[in-house]
């Protein structure tokens, strides 16, 4: 940064302390009234019942001054290294760090982390702590597994926040900004924060995507289509052929109710459904209604009967045929096969085949999210949802974020209030912004019985409509997707289906995470796959015995759903069956905002 003379020349004391004066303005207001919204209260005062564990662990680590000591030790060590590194940088040597960043972390990646020997010495400096620290708390004997997952957990959320690269003064591309601009990145920025404080009602709602770029049926959600048939819960699409001719029998697209269906259809060059269509399939897809106060006491197995038995009913309608195939993406496959479960002990056999996206079924590995999932945090969302019904999608949404709080928190906080720039336009979130509310009594049964209990799991352990639930009478063949770096849906709980499931079961992994391992359009060339051809009970062998494919996974499904989907057949057009066209896609469901 001492180098750049432009910089140094321009640069404006009087207009940097003027930004700076109104800076100041700009927070105190901000501030007062959020001073204001915290006088209010917030209900418990430990939510998220992370104080025990917290405490817990603390005094575990106490209990043993040795363990402490040796820890102290080895970061004595690690900074006096670093010390060594920093008068070898200052005498022209170029010695190997001490650390680096994880593969992935984007916080260091301007060139002045690694060229600037100050910045460079904060960066590893912080990087030695936070691991230390991280180890250190995640290391403890004496707590139990929950509470030790917890401790690891808040414990490196505490340690990404104080990463230097959120702050103005040990952040070089900050420092740069607010040189070059003279103080406008955070005077800009400071408007950005207000503007995220009105909107949130006094609360933090971070913009993370310029909205006004998108709109639904426009430029995204854009696949032409019908809605053929709708009841108080979805709204069910059948989208308009591409071919002149498709395979007999249709697709049935369940996706999340915790977010909207076009996921899938964001845009024609990422659109896994219109990708679909150029297949040869006939497309039908749930799109779920954003649920209200009214609807708050729908219960799990209503989410059953009118999200996909009334939708596989009127897609029997809609085509004549009585057996379709079917895909469920997240919580919409747990739904599903649950479903399947329902619909094998009734002896119904219209679903024939079923692929699964990031779907669990099995809890007891379902990695940070049974983080927020104990008996008193649930007691305290339950109280919360009584208020109104149901869980507003925005207290979901940072949930999820908190997953990721590198890339989905603390990127946005630097880009939006530190270096004072506007949100770009991105279809992705764009949708992950259109958040969904959850009714409280299905969100309930779903936390409880699936995360807290894992009865889905256990043969019997749940009934829906009074039909005991039992996986194992799923017999039908399965694809089974899941991702390398999901973390809603680690890839260990999803391939625990692998063995629920009684027919022939097709295991792939995808890279990425949860929506970009999903969404991963051919043309694209991006990421990789892996298949394991003899598809083994246990995981370690799966992975073992795996041959890694380049680009998407798409083909290997097509191929897969294509043999079990019938003959060809002039193509379907919507409204040509039993059931009369609604309105056109994407339907009034899914324009409901939060």
């Amino acid at each position: 940064m001492a180098n750049d003379k432009d910089t140094a020349t321009n640069f404006d004391v009087e207009e940097l302390s003027r930004n700076f004066f109104e800076l100041a303005k700009k927070n105190q207001e901000v501030f007062s009234k959020l001073l204001e919204k915290s006088q209010q209260g917030f209900g418990s005062p430990d939510p998220l019942n992370a104080a025990t564990p917290m405490k817990e662990a603390a005094g575990q680590l106490s209990m043993n001054p040795g363990r402490l000591m040796q820890a102290n030790i080895e970061l004595w060590q690690q900074h006096m290294q670093l010390w060594q590194n920093a008068a070898k940088q200052l005498a022209g040597q170029q010695p190997d760090p001490v650390t680096e960043p994880e593969r992935g972390d984007r916080r260091f990646r301007h060139a002045d982390w690694n060229e600037n020997p100050l910045f460079d010495f904060i960066k590893q400096s912080y990087l030695i702590t936070s691991q230390w620290m991280v180890n250190t708390m995640s290391q403890l004997d004496g707590i139990n597994e929950e509470d030790a997952h917890k401790v690891e957990f808040y414990t490196k959320q505490f340690a990404d926040a104080f990463s230097p690269s959120n702050f103005l003064w040990t952040n070089p591309e900050v420092l740069r900004a607010t040189l070059e601009s003279k103080g406008e990145n955070l005077k800009k920025g400071m408007e950005n924060f207000r503007r995220d404080m009105e909107g949130g009602d006094g609360s933090l709602k971070m913009t993370m995507v310029d909205t006004s770029a998108f709109e639904l049926g426009k430029n995204i959600a854009t696949t032409p289509g019908k809605v053929v048939y709708q009841n108080d819960l979805i709204q069910l699409l059948q989208f308009t052929p591409s071919t002149k001719k498709t395979y007999q029998i249709p697709l049935l697209i369940i996706p999340p109710w915790i977010n909207k269906y076009y996921i899938l259809d964001l845009q024609e060059k990422n659109s896994f459904i219109h990708w679909m269509l150029d297949q040869g399939l006939t497309v039908f897809v749930v799109s779920w209604v954003n649920p209200d106060e009214s609807l708050g006491d729908k219960a799990f197995e209503d989410y059953m009967q009118e999200g996909i038995l009334d939708a596989v009913e009127a897609v029997t309608q809609a085509t004549g045929e009585k057996e379709m195939s079917a895909i469920g993406y997240c919580v919409g496959g747990t739904l599903l096969a649950a479903t399947l479960a329902y619909m094998s002990a009734n002896d119904d056999k219209r679903i024939k085949a079923a692929t699964f996206f990031a779907a669990q079924v099995d809890f007891s590995e379902a990695g940070d999210l049974k983080v927020f999932i104990d008996e008193q945090q649930l007691d305290s969302l339950d109280e919360k949802m009584a208020e109104k019904g149901y869980l507003e999608g925005s207290a979901m949404s940072t949930t999820f974020n908190m997953l990721r709080s590198n890339d989905l928190i603390w990127s946005f906080y630097i880009n939006n209030y530190l270096l004072g720039k506007d949100p770009a336009p991105f279809d992705l979130l764009y949708w992950n912004a259109d958040t969904t509310r959850m009714p409280r009594r299905s969100h309930m049964f779903y936390l409880r019985e699936m995360y807290l209990h894992n009865n889905l799991a256990k043969p019997d352990g749940i009934e829906l409509k009074g039909t005991p639930i039992d996986l194992t009478r799923i017999n039908i063949p399965i694809y089974l997707q899941a991702s390398k770096d999901d973390h809603i849906a680690p890839y260990p709980s999803v391939f625990k289906a692998r063995n629920q499931y009684t027919g022939p079961v097709r295991f792939m992994l995808s890279g990425s995470g949860h929506i970009a391992g999903v969404i991963n359009p051919p043309a694209a060339n991006k990421y990789q796959y892996w298949i394991n051809e003899n598809q083994p009970p246990e995981l370690e062998e799966w992975l073992a015995g795996a041959e890694e494919h380049a680009g998407s996974w798409w083909g290997d499904w097509g191929q897969w759903l294509g043999e079990l989907s019938g003959p060809m057949i002039p193509a379907r057009q919507p409204g040509d069956g039993a059931l009369e066209v609604i309105e056109d896609a994407p339907g009034s469901y899914v324009k409901i905002t939060s």
